[in-house]
């Protein structure tokens, strides 16, 4: 097995099965040249997430970590009429990038994006009292996954879905001795969910264009 192999799986899959609709192949040239880094979901991924979003009915999504959009796009994909996503950002000039990416897409009426460091972000966001999201996604530092997590059980409701990424991190997960903070807050976030009674969860390897890595999947379950 090696990475050649599992990228050309990768393209296999996404020439047959992921739309090759103009904007997402815009959205990924527009973010290169703006120097943004290329840690965007795969096609097949950005695929999965609108799965999943369908399959939960999602109406009102936030995502945590929006880079260049690319992600956002696919949830925004899924949405049906009325729906709506709301989208974190630290980065302004990301930021940028992904409005006019979602913009370019059509779906700037459906998406907001709100710009700041997420844990500042949060706690505005749920002091607005907003009804309950159906579905999130994080995709931001590693370190605040735990906490991000735990304001997507805030903010969400019985049924809501939770997916995050890069929760292998080639494997460097099974290293208590890490001294990565990245490493060390994806382990805490395992351990939350191993603790928490609300959400029934799992985790799966991935292999692909991105390299090895992994997604975690949780649902509100009470």
């Amino acid at each position: 097995m090696s990475q050649d192999l599992w990228t050309d799986v990768d393209r296999y899959i996404t020439d047959r099965l992921a739309p090759r609709d103009d904007f997402f192949e815009e959205a990924l040239k527009a973010s290169a040249a703006a120097g943004l880094p290329s840690i965007s979901v795969a096609p097949n991924q950005g695929k999965m997430l609108s799965v999943l979003a369908t399959l939960t009915g999602a109406r009102r999504i936030l995502e945590i970590g929006t880079l260049g959009g690319y992600s956002t796009l696919w949830l925004g994909w899924a949405l049906p009429l009325g729906g709506h996503i709301v989208t974190l950002e630290a980065d302004p000039k990301h930021a940028e990038v992904a409005r006019a990416n979602i913009a370019r897409a059509g779906l700037a009426d459906s998406v907001e994006i709100r710009v700041g460091k997420a844990l500042e972000t949060l706690p505005k966001l749920a002091a607005e009292n907003p009804p309950a999201f159906d579905m999130f996604f994080i995709d931001a530092d590693k370190a605040s996954i735990p906490e991000y997590f735990q304001w997507a059980l805030k903010l969400g409701r019985k049924g809501s879905l939770i997916v995050v990424d890069n929760v292998v991190r080639g494997g460097k997960i099974i290293d208590a001795a890490s001294a990565d903070a990245n490493v060390q807050g994806v382990r805490r976030f395992y351990d939350m969910l191993a603790a928490e009674p609300r959400v029934s969860a799992t985790a799966i390897q991935t292999v692909g264009s991105k390299g090895y890595d992994g997604f975690a999947l949780a649902v509100v379950v009470g």
